[in-house]
C-alpha cells in the first residue's frame, strides 16, 4: 500500500447514516431557513392587526366540550414548555445510557433546542394577542396573556417529530414513525386551536417554521459544529494502521 493510500484510509470516517446522514444541499437549507424566519415574521405582523381566521377559532373552539374539551386541554399542558423540556431530557438521557450513543443524544437534543427556542423570539418581537377569550364559547382557563404567533406548543412537536425522523432515518422504525409523528403533529395543532389558545394561522406558521428551520439546525449542528468537537466528532477507521 503506497504512503498516499495509507493517510487516506487512516482518516476516513465510516459512511453514517440516520441523523448523522451528510446533507447534500447545506447552503440551500440554510438559504431556506432564513426566508422562512423573514416570511414568518412578516405574516405575523400582518396579521397582528387583522385576525382573519377568528371566525374559525371561534368555530373550532365550539368543539370544546366534554371527553374532546378535556383531551385537548390536557394535551395543553403536557406539551407546555416544562413538560416539553422534560420530555426531550428523558428521551436523550434514554439514547445516551441505554443505547451507548451520546452523539445521537446530543444531535437530536441539539436539533429540537435549536428550533424551538428561536420562535419564542419571533413570538416577541410580533406580540400578536391570543384569540379573544371574551367572545370564545369555551375559553380556555386560567386565561393565557403571552403572545401567541408563533405557537411554541406547535413548533415544538414539528421539531421534535422531524429531529427523531432523522434519527430513524434508513431503519425500518422510519415507515412506522412518519406515521405516528404525523398523528401527534395533527393532535397537538387541533388541540390547542380547538383550545382557542392560538389562531390558526399561529399553527401553520409554526408547522413551516420548523419544516424550514429543522434541516437547517441540522446542518450546522451535526454536519459542521458536532465534527470539531472531540467527543462529538464521528468515529475513525484506522484499518491501515492495524496491518
Amino acid at each position: 500500500m503506497s504512503v498516499p493510500q495509507l493517510r487516506l484510509s487512516a482518516h476516513r470516517a465510516p459512511a453514517e447514516d440516520g441523523i448523522f446522514r451528510r446533507s447534500a444541499y447545506p447552503l440551500t437549507l440554510i438559504l431556506a431557513a432564513v426566508v422562512a424566519i423573514v416570511v414568518i415574521t412578516g405574516v405575523g405582523f400582518a396579521l397582528k392587526g387583522h385576525p382573519v381566521d377568528l371566525p374559525l377559532s371561534k368555530a373550532l373552539n365550539g368543539l370544546h366540550t366534554g371527553a374532546l374539551g378535556a383531551f385537548t386541554s390536557a394535551v395543553y399542558h403536557v406539551i407546555s414548555p416544562v413538560p416539553a423540556i422534560i420530555i426531550t431530557v428523558v428521551i436523550c438521557a434514554a439514547i445516551w445510557l441505554l443505547g451507548k450513543n451520546l452523539r445521537a443524544a446530543v444531535a437530536l437534543g441539539g436539533m429540537v433546542a435549536v428550533t424551538w427556542l428561536p420562535s419564542a423570539v419571533v413570538k416577541m418581537l410580533v406580540d400578536r394577542t391570543r384569540p379573544d377569550a371574551a367572545v370564545m364559547a369555551h375559553p380556555f382557563i386560567p386565561v393565557q396573556t403571552d403572545a401567541s404567533f408563533p405557537s411554541g406548543h406547535t413548533v415544538f412537536i414539528v421539531a421534535f417529530v422531524i429531529a427523531v425522523a432523522y434519527l430513524l432515518r434508513g431503519s425500518r422504525w422510519q415507515r412506522l414513525w412518519t406515521v405516528v409523528g404525523t398523528v401527534l403533529v395533527a393532535v397537538v395543532a387541533l388541540s390547542i386551536m380547538i383550545d382557542a389558545m392560538h389562531y390558526p394561522t399561529d399553527v401553520l406558521a409554526s408547522i413551516v417554521w420548523s419544516l424550514s428551520v429543522a434541516p437547517a439546525v441540522r446542518v450546522i449542528g451535526v454536519d459542521w459544529v458536532m465534527p470539531r468537537i472531540p467527543f462529538l466528532a464521528p468515529p475513525t477507521d484506522h484499518p491501515a494502521l492495524t496491518r
